[in-house]
């Protein structure tokens, strides 16, 4: 009897630290290191480093920001309704509080599709270059956020500003009475 009483324990506390919808719940924590990520670094970067390239070919720090905005609009708009959001924000953004406002509005239109996302209707397909699940393209949204996340950093290395994700970890807490 006591070993059935300690297997329907651990069994009851594992149904409750596992989420509803494990594959939704484990894409969303990436997209959510993703997000607060080019969030914090929209946030940072001076308005006046917006401008700064690492080489004359490729997109400004700003224009990267703005990139990663459209990006969503459209990789979310798919997997919300199965057409892209079309905002161009990278043409016509023009400040630095432009393009944090594109950014929060294409993060609000994912955060719903992850709220509307289960196991279930993950393996829903859309038209994407071809047909994938609506939890592929949505991955792949936050694939593609990390990917300009990493050209950031590097940005910021060459101006000297301490990227979001190498910022030190706020030391553990004390057990109480030591």
């Amino acid at each position: 009897m006591r070993t059935f009483t300690i297997l329907f324990c651990l069994t009851a506390a594992f149904a409750q630290a596992q989420p509803a919808n494990p594959q939704v719940a484990t894409a969303k924590a990436f997209y959510s290191y993703m997000k607060g990520n080019i969030l914090k670094t929209a946030d940072l970067v001076p308005e006046a480093k917006y401008s700064f390239k690492a080489t004359e070919e490729v997109r400004s720090m700003g224009q990267i920001l703005a990139h990663v905005a459209d990006a969503q609009f459209a990789f979310c708009g798919i997997v919300r309704d199965g057409k892209p959001v079309v905002k161009d924000v990278e043409k016509t953004a023009t400040t630095k509080a432009d393009i944090i406002k594109a950014l929060n509005d294409s993060f609000a239109l994912c955060d719903a599709d992850y709220a509307a996302m289960t196991d279930a209707n993950s393996a829903d397909i859309v038209q994407f270059r071809g047909p994938v699940t609506k939890l592929g393209l949505i991955s792949f949204n936050t694939a593609h956020g990390l990917e300009h996340y990493g050209n950031l950093v590097t940005y910021m290395r060459l101006n000297k500003i301490v990227p979001p994700s190498a910022e030190a970890a706020p030391a553990p807490a004390k057990p109480p009475g030591k």
